[in-house]
């Protein structure tokens, strides 16, 4: 993944805590969704800690799947949790390190957007298939439909018109249905869909929630990450405000994500 004004991927074990556990619950919907025969060979692009890629392996029985991220670190947790035939390599999107028409399928979980450029990623992947090929992909609605990302950027704003410039709503114009379908079809792929999935994201209560987000790991914690520590108390009181929070304390959201798949000709 290539980094923004504030994207670090280094530590797996605060990303899972942070957001893995909702990837995984995507992925899960996701790889279902896709209804593809067993046998095939699997390439999973930006496979961080390897949420997707421990689906494909748990779900979709295959001959092979390979996980490709830059980042070491996510890799080492990724090996330590997805189960055979997943196998792993440090790579970059925009330059795949694989044959042409070498791979059944090739997929993406939550990486598309912090590639650049996102085309040449797409293009990598379309050609990693043969003809008849899927290709396909997930992620955040960062604009409106990934709720915890919406309370806590709409929270910093308010106390911090600066954070507006690190609002990965506004960072990441792609992920919305009109542009990804874009991005498929200009790397020659056809019968292109665009689909919602949505998962619940209940916290156990605020410190569930707000815990994950002074890890560093992506853009909000790494926004939390260089702020002052009276700066982070009125984020976070204004956060916490802001939430719809059960009797119990509980905190009941959801998480959009727009997948889209494509095949090539």
């Amino acid at each position: 993944m290539d980094e923004g004004p504030s994207d670090v991927w280094a530590e797996g074990g605060a990303y899972e805590r942070y957001m893995g556990r909702w990837s995984r619950r995507v992925a899960e919907v996701f790889v279902n969704r896709l209804d593809v025969p067993a046998g095939l060979r699997w390439l999973d692009v930006g496979c961080g800690t390897g949420a997707l890629t421990a689906a494909v392996a748990a779900r979709c029985r295959p001959r092979a799947v390979l996980g490709l991220d830059r980042s070491a670190g996510f890799l080492r947790a990724a090996r330590a949790a997805a189960p055979a035939p997943a196998r792993f390599a440090v790579a970059d999107a925009s330059a795949l390190p694989v044959r042409d028409a070498s791979f059944d399928t090739v997929v993406s979980g939550l990486a598309l957007n912090f590639i650049e450029p996102p085309g040449t990623a797409v293009a990598e992947a379309a050609r990693a298939v043969g003809p008849g090929g899927l290709v396909a992909a997930y992620v955040w609605d960062y604009a409106g439909g990934m709720a915890l990302l919406r309370h806590f950027w709409d929270a910093a704003v308010a106390v911090d018109p600066a954070a507006a410039a690190l609002d990965e709503g506004r960072r990441f114009a792609l992920c919305r249905p009109g542009p990804l379908q874009a991005l498929w079809a200009g790397a020659g792929l056809v019968d292109v869909t665009v689909a919602p999935v949505e998962v619940p994201t209940v916290f156990g209560g605020f410190e569930d929630l707000w815990e994950p987000f002074l890890s560093g790991q992506g853009p909000a914690p790494g926004y939390v990450a260089t702020l002052t520590p009276a700066a982070r108390d009125r984020l976070r009181t204004r956060l916490a405000a802001t939430l719809p929070t059960g009797p119990d304390g509980s905190v009941s959201l959801t998480a959009r994500a727009w997948t889209v798949r494509g095949v090539r000709p």
